[in-house]
């Protein structure tokens, strides 16, 4: 543990498993207090119980981030239990139908997909960002994709919401610069996760088609990805603002 964190409470969302969970892992590995919400009690209860067999501190709350009263009670929960709110990770998301066509999409489905992925992350800054200007300083990162930075073929919904995520990301950075708000988006490629495992269950042979599109070679951990959210947590990334920043093994470079 280095300690870049220490002192510093985190707030990871969708922290019961994959990239939220390796994220909240980090964090605490940094010296900070996590609080790790999740629709999931059970998935959450286990990052917690990671998290302290490894030393580090940690609470669970339960929340389903497109309901605004629950992200409104996550946040204050948060703060009521560890004192203050430093850094955030908006992870929260999920794929909707894989493999359905921009026209074929069903409209509850899509709505859905939305909810989740944009207006959940919204809801999370609308009240972290106003936590974290009464402090005077906060750090938020954003799980976006490589589908909000190119498109994705068969998944109109999760692009759509993804490269809104980014748009929300700059805007809100520009908002909240000079209130001592840093707000950045993290673009994960295709990451060995729980998400992909329901991905290609549903379509055998998809696997193989995205180790092949990898100019590295091989998928990323969500570590990888954990490991960019933090930095950009720190002071070490003090002067980095509004940006949408990939983890993607090369994929958006081609």
């Amino acid at each position: 543990m280095s300690g870049l964190l220490t002192e510093r409470v985190a707030l990871v969302t969708g922290g019961g498993s994959g990239i939220g969970r390796a994220t909240a892992r980090a964090f605490a590995a940094e010296g900070a207090t996590v609080a790790v919400a999740d629709v999931d009690p059970e998935g959450g209860h286990q990052t917690v119980e990671l998290i302290e067999s490894d030393g580090g501190r940690a609470s669970f709350i339960r929340a389903d981030t497109s309901i605004a009263g629950e992200v409104e009670n996550m946040v204050a929960e948060a703060v009521r239990t560890h004192g203050r709110l430093d850094c955030a990770c908006n992870n929260a998301g999920i794929e909707g139908r894989v493999g359905t066509t921009t026209i074929d999409y069903d409209e509850g489905d899509w709505e859905h997909v939305i909810n989740v992925n944009l207006k959940g992350v919204w809801l999370c800054m609308k009240y972290e960002i106003t936590e974290m200007v009464e402090q005077g300083a906060g750090a938020i990162v954003n799980i976006a994709s490589i589908a909000g930075l190119v498109g994705l073929s068969g998944s109109s919904p999760y692009a759509a919401s993804k490269h809104g995520v980014v748009g929300i990301t700059k805007t809100a950075a520009l908002e909240f610069a000079k209130q001592g708000v840093r707000v950045n988006a993290v673009c994960p490629g295709v990451i060995d996760t729980p998400l992909l495992d329901r991905i290609v269950t549903r379509l055998p042979g998809r696997k193989q088609f995205y180790l092949d599109a990898q100019p590295i070679g091989r998928l990323g951990a969500p570590e990888e990805v954990a490991a960019a959210v933090v930095w950009l947590c720190t002071d070490q990334a003090s002067f980095v603002t509004g940006h949408a920043f990939p983890v993607d093994g090369g994929f958006v470079a081609g």
